[in-house]
């Protein structure tokens, strides 16, 4: 659906100059964006939420569009909102360039950001990069609340829970959490799941209530339900900082979660600002909902572009973001995703910060005409630092998230082996289903925080009884089998939290808005799941020391030397895998066969990944001159 007619947004004139609040030698300015306004008053808080007034003060208007007043007076933790007058229509709001803001997030406040930095925060810097990026998606909240955790009363739930170190289960003292268990999975970056200010949820509320956060209120604000103290704008600043630095210090990568394509509202913020500006019409002047969400961004327009363009920016410099996951990013234009993708590498350099989305979209858009959408369609105009979620790859080993009795490879679907040949290259020369320029723009991935957990979906699909709680043989050995199928593959390995602890949403696949004790991390289970951990973490440890798998460059398609099929359901792949000295060849088998088989190798092959382990590179070596297959499987072998 395009937008073919412009109309006199499109006229508005676009503003290069400072946004928001800033104090600046004794004096605090504020400056907004609204070009079609006919008058903008700036009203002052003592505080965040209920308090009255105790000044107001007029904006002055500009012909490039902004509104500007200065105050000579340093208002440090001051906070205001606007009152504005806009084709007769008077609109009450918060700044859309706030970077703090009081109790859900309904008035902003003036901050020095230095003042908010934790002890050694100019020290923080991302730890170095590993030979290949494997990515964690997790939930703040959900992560780190359950009692069992060991993580303190006063944390869990919150930012700084991820500060704590040494914790564990509270009835075995041996079996890491939290932060301590993140790094002994060997993961490099973790995907926090939205983190800026959002709607969906009162931050006064019950501490119970839950929501994974895709409901943006102000884009540039932590969310203050996540801080020891949502009544003060500074705090949940310095404890967001106060996690960052604590991954860091762990060896963790940090990324962020954003949702670009839509607002929690369409009155919000940036339609009270500029009325319609900032969002996609149909030709009924209705708003565009290709989100599902009852809105959609205009990212093609001037100000909208800059807007999105410099909120990454902010969260790079000054929480030192180490990546980006765009949702719906088939709702945003190519145009501003390499955009966004120069303007990083040109400041911190080539590749070092991540960038990813999904490339869909909920339904279609009336995107202005020219402006092409960021989708699976559309990545050979992306940078190829630019990454898109396989969900050809995700389907093809487990089966359509659209039908929970849809089978893939690992659950006994009869798949079109020739497709394995394409996920293995991270679909670079694929065919329709997905095609990228270079396995550096393929996140290959089974399960994320969408639709049912990989567990669900596999008891789903293989026991009669769907007995989510029940760890039974058979869906451990489909979960392991899918695990090692997508770390086997080139592209950017990415894994929901608790997916390596059959995380189990007891069937329900959308638990946007389900209780916490539905979507929080059990930790109870881990114990229980304790060998299928191992073999995730094992996997990890071995993939990253692979350059047939963990190459990115666009050669790394020519290290897959032959590809056959066998039997009915085994198909095979002989790997280069220079400059591995031990190991430079490799046979990587994906079996699922109904009835057991004998398949002869000829001569003497070394172990590395088989259905019971991946550490066979650290463990001692394991050596076949024949497989047995039966169910689903994966082996990696290297040649003697």
């Amino acid at each position: 659906m395009r937008n073919r007619n412009g109309n006199y947004l499109d006229t508005l004139p676009y503003y290069a100059g400072p946004l928001g609040s800033e104090i600046r030698d004794g004096s605090t300015y504020f400056r907004l964006w609204a070009p079609s306004a006919s008058s903008v008053e700036l009203f002052l808080y003592k505080e965040g939420s209920e308090c009255a007034s105790f000044r107001r003060e007029s904006l002055n208007k500009y012909s490039d569009g902004h509104w500007e007043a200065r105050i000579d007076e340093d208002l440090e933790y001051t906070y205001y909102d606007y009152l504005i007058f806009t084709n007769g229509n008077e609109y009450r709001t918060i700044d859309p360039y706030a970077v703090s803001a009081g109790v859900n997030g309904r008035r902003a406040m003036v901050i020095d950001l230095r003042h908010t930095d934790p002890e050694g925060w100019e020290e923080d810097r991302a730890p170095e990069r590993q030979n290949d990026d494997i990515i964690y998606e997790l939930h703040v909240k959900d992560f780190t609340y359950q009692r069992f955790s060991g993580i303190s009363d006063r944390a869990r739930g919150r930012f700084i829970a991820l500060t704590e170190e040494n914790t564990h289960l509270t009835f075995d003292e041996n079996f890491p959490t939290g932060l301590s268990y993140l790094k002994s999975l060997g993961i490099t970056h973790v995907q926090l799941m939205p983190i800026y200010d959002y709607g969906s949820i009162d931050e006064k509320g019950n501490d119970f209530d839950f929501n994974w956060g895709y409901d943006p209120e102000n884009y540039n604000v932590p969310e203050g339900s996540y801080s020891t103290d949502a009544e003060h704008g500074e705090v949940r600043i310095r404890e967001l900082k106060e996690m960052i630095r604590a991954l860091h210090k762990a060896g963790l990568r940090v990324v962020m979660d954003v949702v670009y394509n839509h607002t929690y509202r369409l009155d919000s913020p940036l339609f009270r600002t500029e009325p319609w500006y900032f969002y996609r019409q149909n030709a009924d002047k209705s708003a565009s909902n290709g989100s599902g969400c009852g809105n959609d961004i205009a990212t093609e327009r001037p100000m909208a572009h800059r807007y999105i363009l410099d909120s990454v920016l902010f969260w790079a410099e000054e929480y030192h973001i180490d990546g980006f996951r765009f949702d719906l990013m088939g709702l945003l234009d190519t145009r501003l995703m390499n955009d966004i993708r120069e303007s990083l590498d040109r400041i911190y350099g080539k590749g070092e910060k991540l960038v990813y989305g999904e490339p869909w979209a909920a339904g279609g858009t009336a995107v202005k005409e020219g402006f092409q959408l960021a989708d699976k369609y559309a990545l050979s105009l992306l940078d190829d630092g630019i990454g898109a979620f396989s969900d050809s790859t995700r389907d093809l080993i487990k089966g359509s998230n659209f039908d929970s009795k849809s089978l893939g490879f690992v659950n006994g679907g009869n798949v079109d082996l020739h497709l394995l040949r394409h996920a293995v290259a991270g679909w670079m020369n694929g065919d329709w289903h997905f095609r990228t320029k270079s396995a550096n723009q393929t996140i290959e991935y089974v399960s994320c925080h969408d639709d049912w957990t990989l567990w669900d979906k596999l008891k789903l699909s293989l026991d009669p009884k769907e007995d989510f709680l029940q760890l039974d043989e058979k869906t451990v050995k489909a979960n392991k089998a899918a695990a090692a199928m997508y770390f086997t593959m080139q592209g950017r390995p990415f894994m929901l939290s608790g997916e390596e602890a059959a995380r189990t949403k007891v069937g329900i696949k959308n638990s946007y808005n389900s209780p916490i004790f539905i979507n929080r991390f059990d930790w109870t289970r881990t114990k229980d799941a304790k060998e299928l951990i191992d073999y995730y973490r094992s996997l990890i440890a071995t993939r990253k020391r692979i350059p047939a798998l963990y190459d990115k460059s666009e050669k790394a398609i020519d290290r897959i030397k032959s590809f056959e099929t066998l039997y009915k359901r085994t198909a095979v792949f002989l790997l280069d895998n220079h400059p591995d000295e031990k190991y430079p060849s490799l046979m990587l088998i994906y079996s699922n066969e109904e009835k057991p088989v004998t398949m002869q190798l000829g001569k003497l092959w070394t172990v590395l990944i088989d259905p019971d382990s991946a550490s066979y590179m650290d463990s001692g070596e394991k050596d076949v001159k024949e497989l047995y297959l039966e169910g689903p499987e994966v082996y990696l072998l290297a040649s003697k």
